[in-house]
């Protein structure tokens, strides 16, 4: 990633958030204490519960670029944050401006559908998008717009770290790949993001208008099922 990207994550992390991405990552660092503290998986798992709310709030007060101004509210994300598997679209649609909650319209039945029928349900997984607010009238993400998001987006995987990302969509893939490549090129392989296998497929609401690309969509699906079962064996 551009040196501005992580000088400008950096810029946003609280010391308590930095200590854990640190922690996260098997990095040790020395800091002075007032008192012993006592590393159990209760504190570990309230720690991490602080950061998340911490992260949503900031989110939510989020005025970097000049979709909050249009935005009826952000759309944080949604989800079991503990998931082994980390869906990511593009941007919240009118139903998702309006409910705050990603893949809640026609699109996210769809997805619903596509989930239940490799043995998922949305609680098992999380859901996010790369924008946290809806673009006017749909329209596709600005470059800067995606660039301002990426931090939240960035910490959220950190924070999740799940064992599979599932993105759907042109934009979210080329956000997440750093590419300008088809989303026909991307299909079909593996990828990498930040050490974490990464698969594309195409969007729900793509899909509701194109329906004949369905059976590639499931080819995608099956692999995701694929992938997940030889993890828990």
């Amino acid at each position: 990633m551009p040196g501005s990207e992580h000088s400008q994550l950096g810029c946003q992390l609280s010391d308590e958030l930095r200590h854990y991405y640190l922690d996260t990552m098997g990095i040790q660092i020395w800091q002075a204490l007032e008192q012993p503290v006592e590393d159990t998986t209760a504190d570990h798992r309230e720690d991490k519960n602080r950061i998340w709310q911490q992260l949503e709030q900031t989110v939510s007060g989020c005025t970097k670029c000049d979709l909050h101004q249009s935005r009826s509210q952000t759309v944080f994300g949604v989800g079991n944050r503990n998931a082994r598997l980390l869906i990511i679209g593009e941007a919240p649609g009118k139903d998702e401006d309006l409910q705050g909650e990603p893949f809640v319209g026609r699109a996210g039945q769809l997805l619903n559908a596509m989930l239940a029928a490799i043995g998922l349900q949305r609680e098992q997984i999380y859901i996010a998008n790369v924008l946290k607010c809806r673009p006017p009238n749909n329209r596709d993400p600005l470059p800067a717009e995606a660039q301002a998001c990426a931090p939240w987006l960035q910490q959220q995987i950190a924070l999740i770290q799940p064992e599979l990302i599932f993105v759907l969509g042109r934009i979210a893939a080329h956000h997440l790949l750093n590419t300008d490549r088809s989303l026909a090129s991307l299909r079909g392989r593996t990828h990498q993001y930040a050490g974490i296998p990464l698969i594309v497929s195409y969007h729900p609401a793509y899909l509701l208008r194109q329906p004949v690309e369905k059976r590639k969509s499931w080819q995608d699906l099956k692999y995701v099922k694929s992938f997940l079962d030889s993890g828990s064996s």
